[in-house]
């Protein structure tokens, strides 16, 4: 069971639309995903129309420890697909849980338990709020993995010296198996300069890290969770659909769920995927002056 964070601390990235899709594209070449909403806005529930009433079970009351995952999971209409939902409650959680022994290793423990059953997942994905906090920490120390979604955009990098940081100290402290396993541009069209410049220093900053395939900017992307739909569902001859579809693929690879075509990009080890070798603090410094020459 393959854990993976999709977080960003900034809003509007894409990561509530990088899960559903990807999470429906990897059921769909028949891996068992797990999508789970640790975003208070509970945006991820809402496109699968699945938000749970209060008191009913939610990521909050299983963080709570009235519920177990199990009893949290439900399918979804896509074979293969299950979404662990939530609703407002979880807005109380930052404070509400501060107190708690062990607060950063509630969803680790939940998702150890879940793991216990048989059959699992093979892929489970966190949708991350935007913010590093409590909620943030926990799905870091419960992952094997992060991809971190960005927007072909101007400020594209500011924040990401502090959220490779603060990865990097997590896998130092807390989650030594944590492992930073793409970057992921969407919003991106060819058409501008803008987003082929933007494109290009983040393939400076991560190297091979910088997933290939770009997510170009679409409006059926942005119509299909009106609909309680992924992409697949709502338009599946659309750029979109073939975008994400494609991603799948490739995280697929990076997993090692399937083998790369003489591909050595997308190789698994860490090594191999950073591409210009650079190790994670130099990610850090790097990023930090590029974001303070922007200033």
């Amino acid at each position: 069971m393959q854990v993976i964070s999709i977080i960003n601390q900034k809003g509007g990235v894409g990561k509530t639309t990088s899960v559903s899709n990807l999470g429906a594209a990897l059921a769909q070449s028949g891996k068992r995903v797990l999508l789970m909403d640790l975003d208070p806005q509970a945006h991820l529930s809402i496109s699968f129309d699945r938000m749970p009433p209060p008191g009913d079970p939610s990521v909050y009351s299983m963080l709570g420890g009235n519920h177990t995952l199990a009893d949290v999971a439900q399918p979804t209409r896509i074979p293969n697909l299950w979404v662990a939902p939530t609703n407002l409650d979880l807005t109380g959680a930052e404070t509400e849980f501060a107190a708690e022994i062990g607060r950063e290793t509630l969803l680790r423990d939940a998702l150890e338990h879940f793991g216990k059953k048989k059959p699992t997942p093979d892929v489970v994905l966190l949708d991350c709020p935007p913010s590093l906090g409590l909620l943030s920490l926990n799905a870091l120390v419960a992952s094997n993995y992060v991809l971190i979604p960005v927007q072909a955009e101007f400020f594209a990098l500011q924040g990401m010296a502090q959220l490779l940081d603060v990865l990097e100290r997590v896998k130092r402290r807390l989650n030594p198996s944590l492992d930073l396993i793409g970057v992921l541009v969407g919003l991106y069209s060819k058409q501008r300069n803008l987003s082929r410049e933007v494109v290009e220093e983040l393939r400076e900053h991560f190297g091979e890290l910088l997933i290939s395939t770009l997510v170009r900017t679409n409006v059926r992307l942005a119509e299909a969770p009106s609909h309680g739909k992924t992409i697949f569902e709502y338009a599946p001859q659309c750029p979109g659909a073939e975008d994400f579809a494609a991603v799948a693929t490739e995280l697929s690879l990076r997993l090692g769920f399937e083998k790369a075509a003489a591909s050595p990009a997308l190789e698994t080890s860490a090594e191999k995927r950073s591409g210009n070798g650079m190790k994670g603090r130099e990610v850090v410094v790097k990023i930090a002056a590029a974001e303070q020459g922007a200033d």
